[in-house]
């Protein structure tokens, strides 16, 4: 017999925990904290900066549940135990339902920041609910990354006063981080998504051609932070390189068994570390 509290049954914390864990919590993280720095960099007030974080949390939080809801049988299939619906501690079900109101909650905080600004951050989650729908097995894989990824800032910026356009180099730095992320991100499954007939472009290319794209797309950003704002580096500059080379020796390892578990995480701790560079620096992104 067991003694249940009037709060919730014992198994509420634990179903929360697997769905925290399901959002793929570290980039849902790093992008989500990405989008606020960004907010504060240029010059958002704090009540629309704090919506800015509600609205890509919830819109990537939709990318994670949408992903793991879709590939719950093929996860299974490849013995996928890391994740929380193979482990049985949440169901596809509860994932559809995650995804659903973590969407609606994203359109609805996404358009309160304005029609322009709302619009380009809602490419963002559009582009990576089309990578878990069926672009991810495509030759046009990278192609959410790009876009995605290239909108967040410029959608960040718009919901400055004024609705400001992003700068060119901060847009395509954000594509280029994008592009960088997908190589990382594929290059640890690409035997399971081989196995489960997912064949992107990384995985078309090969894992050694891809990792050096991902290194090169990395330092282009880097670059394009650098030189960018104001065309020649200070020490905001060079610091930003001095982060970005380890990162980008990682990322051209991502073709190494050794170094496909690093590659990921390189990429993000670079880019919250740009992006605090930037707003430390004081450049102006309107």
């Amino acid at each position: 017999m067991q003694l249940h509290s009037g709060t919730g049954s014992p198994g509420a914390p634990r179903t929360a925990l697997a769905l925290a864990r399901a959002t793929h919590l570290e980039p849902t993280l790093a992008v989500t904290t990405v989008a606020v720095l960004l907010a504060v960099a240029a010059g958002v007030p704090a009540g629309r900066t704090v919506l800015v974080g509600v609205a890509v949390g919830a819109g990537q939080a939709a990318i994670g549940w949408c992903n793991d809801w879709l590939d719950a049988d093929r996860d299974r299939a490849v013995g996928r135990t890391d994740k929380p619906v193979v482990q049985g501690s949440v169901t596809p079900g509860q994932l559809r339902t995650a995804t659903v109101a973590a969407a609606v909650v994203t359109v609805v905080t996404s358009l309160a920041l304005g029609v322009v600004p709302g619009l380009l951050l809602l490419v963002l989650v559009a582009s990576g609910l089309a990578y878990d729908a069926g672009l991810k097995r495509t030759a046009l894989s990278p192609l959410p990354y790009l876009t995605g990824f290239g909108a967040l800032p410029a959608g960040v910026v718009a919901v400055a006063p004024g609705t400001p356009g992003a700068p060119w180099w901060l847009v395509a730095a954000g594509a280029a981080l994008g592009g960088a992320a997908h190589v990382a991100n594929v290059a640890p499954d690409v035997a399971d998504d081989l196995a489960t007939g997912v064949r992107g472009l990384p995985h078309r290319v090969g894992p050694v051609p891809s990792a050096v794209a991902g290194a090169l797309l990395l330092g282009a950003s880097a670059l394009l932070l650098v030189f960018g704002p104001d065309g020649t580096p200070g020490l905001r500059g060079w610091l930003v390189c001095v982060v970005a080379v380890p990162a980008v020796v990682v990322a051209a390892l991502a073709g190494s068994p050794r170094g496909r578990r690093l590659a990921f995480p390189a990429v993000l701790l670079l880019t919250v570390l740009d992006v605090l560079l930037l707003l430390s620096g004081g450049a102006a992104l309107t």
